[in-house]
């Protein structure tokens, strides 16, 4: 098929490659413009931008889609399918119409649930016990589009969002050249009112771990925010985040150290597995605990 690809973090790089190995025509990857990263704060191109330009394929990084030249220069591609996922724009009704079969997004969340821009990391923080993936037709409503196939995956106990995201993005790769090979026979599934859930932007806000809280929800955070923003609390004056917890027996008063990085909650106790402190990266935690020095209880 002739393919607009429209995607811009690393999520879906993975995507990209699995068509271009498929065979398909990419004939041209639409992706957020580059933007100031790093210490020098030098324009970086976006992932899919770098990785569309190592395979020979055109890239275009508009502002906006609204402007008629804009919609016009899209429909002059003349597509069969749009192949949608992370872009970060969007979409006109002109745009959606544009290919041959429209516009087809890939997902990560087993949708009505966790519709909107945070679906992995509000998994976590649920406890769901399972997520997974959507090739859903685009429509003018956020995520409202009918489902034409769905891959289905459970989360591991102590499973992060950095580790879900990348097996999600190899599953929707498969998925979408699936779902491409499969277009003329799939029936597409109206999403249900019944069950619909909003993942809302991650507000760093949100991070500060609350020992009040049980332990299945501190550790649900901590998995829910590695590797961003974090989840952390302040030691000695230092911002630590914690990049890994398990749920463990203990008892104590919310904070109080109990051995080690096991550290008390509201009900029961966790063991933080992964730790980074200020301007280094992240370590086990038992290598951390060799180079500080833990209060009896953290705030």
């Amino acid at each position: 098929m002739r393919i607009v690809f429209m995607g811009t973090p690393v999520f879906s790089v993975a995507a990209l490659e699995a068509l271009v190995a498929a065979g398909h025509e990419i004939v041209c990857a639409y992706t957020q413009p580059p933007r100031p990263a790093g210490r020098g704060k030098k324009e970086q191109p976006s992932p899919v931008q770098a990785r569309a330009e190592a395979l020979g394929i055109p890239v275009r990084h508009p502002t906006s889609l609204r402007p008629t030249e804009a919609q016009a220069e899209f429909a002059a591609l003349q597509a069969d399918v749009a192949v949608v996922v992370a872009y970060g724009l969007i979409l006109p009704q002109a745009i959606l119409d544009a290919p041959r079969h429209g516009c087809l997004n890939i997902h990560a969340s087993l949708l009505p649930r966790w519709r909107g821009a945070a679906p992995i990391h509000r998994a976590i923080l649920a406890g769901d016990a399972e997520t997974g993936v959507c090739i859903m037709q685009m429509e003018a409503g956020l995520d409202t589009g009918p489902v034409l196939l769905r891959k289905v995956t459970a989360i591991g106990a102590e499973e992060t969002t950095g580790e879900l995201h990348d097996r999600l993005a190899a599953i929707g790769a498969e998925a979408i050249v699936e779902a491409l090979d499969r277009l003329p026979d799939l029936r597409p599934e109206v999403q249900p009112d019944d069950g619909v859930t909003y993942a809302a932007k991650i507000d760093k806000a949100e991070a500060r771990v609350d020992w009040t809280q049980p332990a299945t929800e501190v550790a649900r955070l901590i998995r829910g925010l590695s590797p961003f923003p974090g989840a952390w609390c302040e030691i000695a004056g230092e911002r630590v985040k914690f990049h890994g917890a398990r749920v463990v027996a203990g008892k104590g008063l919310p904070g109080e150290v109990l051995s080690g990085f096991t550290i008390s909650c509201g009900e029961g106790a966790v063991e933080i597995t992964r730790v980074q402190r200020e301007g280094k990266k992240a370590m086990a935690a038992g290598e951390a605990l060799r180079g500080m020095d833990l209060p009896k209880r953290l705030g």
